[in-house]
């Protein structure tokens, strides 16, 4: 457990803006000393606690009073960190369009509401919304209690003149339910006080499917042509709007339509920022029921495929029907110049804020191309750099960098982006016979989920190209990572003689090398 005293001492410190280097300069003492001092791993003698006392300008008492409790730390932090970290969401979400799909089932059993709340959120951070609506299950529900059973060609629900009607009765009632939970105004609710204006209207030309495996589909339609200078002119006057599974034909037919397909088609059409799904898991599973938190196109056509083929409902990653026509639906969309489709769990109370607003996210995305990728550093990219690498630094993991340094010498560095967010770096240093692998560091946020491997890899591979075969990392606490990367723990007489002349010895750190 921390002492009074060293939790003071790096308050203090950081207070007044100093760095470890910098403060240690100041005292005359060893960094990674002074590090340790802050770790309460070594003790502190009563001189170098004045002359701590005299350059931090306060008295040596003050070291041993209470600082702020950890609880009262709790208390605060998260919700200010998580409020800051949003932020970057917020300003690149601005005035930008999110079509957001739901299925019947949200309806029928009550977790709209909270969904509600999220939208309109989002709508009061200045995002165009719309939002369109299933009603398959409230139709499933209105044909078994007729005792009669939906006839399916190709999982599509084959739609006749009396079914029509019951659709466009069904569809009015879960319209109305909609709209009037997106206009609840209550004093305790998250809407109160907002100015929300609802819109919806018939923005799909739609057309028979015609026959199909000689079934004649009659009023099960797909959509012809979308309105959508009608539905963009309705979001610039800050309208939400509502779109419900039906289409009509310049006739005046009306046609019964898939509520997933009809949100791709309207994302495809308004080119939507986003297109949202709220699906009945996590998102999509693997085999053992792990979320998958990212798949490319090519990754999800294969997936389909797998899925479709599969002689076996068992080695076919399990996801519902509904679910897995979300999933052709938003491929379509992908294909169709959506950047980003989201799949996110219905059951999960604000989903979609997290999905949206933060950087692990909460179901699985959907894009063109990886969302990460590495590359060579850039000189605009060394305040990211150094941000990563400052905490590491003041616990002592890294020795210190400043800002210059790391620009003088940003040829040396690469970095591993997710969805254009820089997360990790690492620096290659060639030597005569070897290379070492420094400054090697992934955001917290990331760690645990192969980024680190990815980066790693990704430095063996550029060694490899030097014709290097020999590699080497100098580390005080992640020793355990490495040694199951294939690093083996070596004498440091083995260092290259111009890494020896640099080399800090009372950091102690640990000389691990490994043969490519």
């Amino acid at each position: 457990m921390l002492s009074n005293v060293s939790i003071n001492i790096k308050n203090l410190r950081k207070k007044q803006k100093l760095t470890l280097s910098m403060l240690s300069k100041k005292i005359g003492l060893a960094a990674s000393s002074l590090s340790r001092i802050e770790r309460g791993e070594l003790n502190i003698h009563a001189n170098l606690l004045q002359k701590l006392a005299e350059v931090l300008n306060t008295s040596p008492q003050s070291f041993f009073s209470d600082p702020l409790s950890r609880n009262e730390q709790d208390s605060i932090n998260p919700f200010v960190k998580n409020f800051r970290l949003s932020a970057k969401f917020i300003n690149q979400f601005t005035k930008k369009t999110f079509v957001i799909a739901i299925g019947g089932e949200v309806v029928q059993e009550n977790q709209f509401q909270s969904i509600a709340y999220d939208i309109n959120l989002l709508h009061s951070l200045n995002i165009n919304i719309v939002l369109v609506h299933g009603i398959s299950p409230q139709i499933e529900q209105k044909i078994k209690k007729e005792n009669r059973k939906s006839k399916l060609v190709r999982n599509l629900i084959v739609t006749n003149k009396k079914e029509l009607d019951q659709i466009m009765e069904i569809n009015g009632k879960v319209k109305t339910e909609i709209e009037a939970i997106l206009s609840s105004r209550h004093a305790d609710s998250p809407m109160s006080g907002s100015d929300i204006t609802l819109s919806s209207g018939n923005f799909i030309t739609a057309k028979p499917i015609g026959v199909i495996d000689g079934v004649d589909m009659e009023f099960t339609g797909q959509i012809r042509k979308v309105n959508d200078k009608a539905i963009t002119d309705k979001l610039s006057n800050r309208e939400i709007v509502i779109i419900s599974p039906l289409g009509f034909s310049p006739i005046g037919e009306v046609f019964n339509l898939s509520y997933e397909q009809t949100a791709a088609f309207i994302a495809q059409s308004i080119k939507a920022t986003k297109l949202i799904y709220y699906v009945g898991a996590n998102g999509i599973l693997n085999l053992e029921g792990k979320l998958i938190p990212e798949l490319t196109s090519r990754k999800a056509e294969k997936l389909i495929e797998h899925i479709e083929n599969s002689s076996s409902p068992d080695k076919a990653p399990h996801i519902s029907y509904t679910d897995f026509n979300i999933l052709k639906s938003s491929l379509f969309a992908i294909k169709n110049k959506i950047e980003k489709v989201h799949l996110i769990n219905r059951h999960v109370d604000g989903s979609i804020i997290q999905e949206i607003y933060t950087d692990k996210g909460a179901g699985t995305v959907l894009t063109k191309y990886p969302l990460e990728d590495i590359r060579k550093a850039r000189i605009s990219d060394t305040s990211n750099i150094v941000s990563l690498i400052e905490p590491l630094i003041e616990q002592g993991v890294l020795i210190q960098r400043m800002a210059k340094h790391i620009h003088d010498d940003i040829n040396s560095f690469y970095v591993i982006e997710h969805d254009h967010n820089i997360i990790g770096t690492a620096a290659l240093y060639e030597y005569k016979q070897m290379t070492e692998i420094a400054c090697f560091v992934i955001h917290p946020n990331y760690q645990r989920l192969g980024y680190g491997e990815k980066l790693l890899q990704f430095c063996e591979k550029k060694i490899k190209e030097m014709n290097i075969k020999s590699i080497f990392v100098l580390t005080t606490q992640s020793e355990h990572w490495f040694v199951e990367k294939g690093f083996n723990l070596s004498n440091k007489k083995l260092m290259p003689h111009d890494r020896k002349k640099i080399h800090d010895i009372e950091r102690n750190s640990k000389f691990f090398t490994k043969t490519l």
